[in-house]
């Protein structure tokens, strides 16, 4: 009985959090992102529509009708890109990931980027997951 009430409480838990960060968000227009974020928008993914923008206390996030998702931080720097249907755009991969990535995996295309303080994480189209540190080196992978 005891398994159960933890496990009840555990979820009723789980669900404030989810509730509670989903309720920092705030829709906003494009036009109110920082100006690095809406020039790499413009450069990279011009054609595409935005659906939703998204704001809470220390990042954006833009969704598209197409189904690709970038995340900003405040200062309008990326943190995250995923593109499943199209790849995320070669120019915004550093050169040292592209370059390992084609030549351990030369028939994938990266579907998603993320960066970080300590490194960069990218997933393949295949399911494969690389993690770089901050000198582009594989310190991890992920299948």
């Amino acid at each position: 009985m005891k398994t159960i009430k933890s496990f009840v409480l555990l979820a009723i838990m789980l669900t404030v959090g989810f509730v509670a960060k989903a309720d920092n968000d705030r829709v906003i227009t494009f036009q109110e992102l920082p100006q690095q974020s809406k020039e790499l928008v413009k450069a990279h993914f011009g054609n595409k529509v935005p659906m939703i923008v998204t704001a809470d206390w220390d990042d954006y996030e833009i969704y598209f009708e197409s189904g690709e998702k970038i995340e900003f931080r405040k200062d309008g720097t990326w943190k995250s890109i995923e593109s499943y249907t199209n790849g995320v755009p070669a120019v915004l991969v550093p050169e040292k990931i592209k370059d390992a990535v084609k030549k351990s995996y030369p028939a994938t295309t990266i579907i998603k980027i993320e960066q970080d303080r300590r490194g960069y994480e990218v997933k393949l189209n295949n399911g494969m997951e690389i993690e770089f540190n901050s000198l582009f080196q594989v310190i991890g992978f992920d299948d």
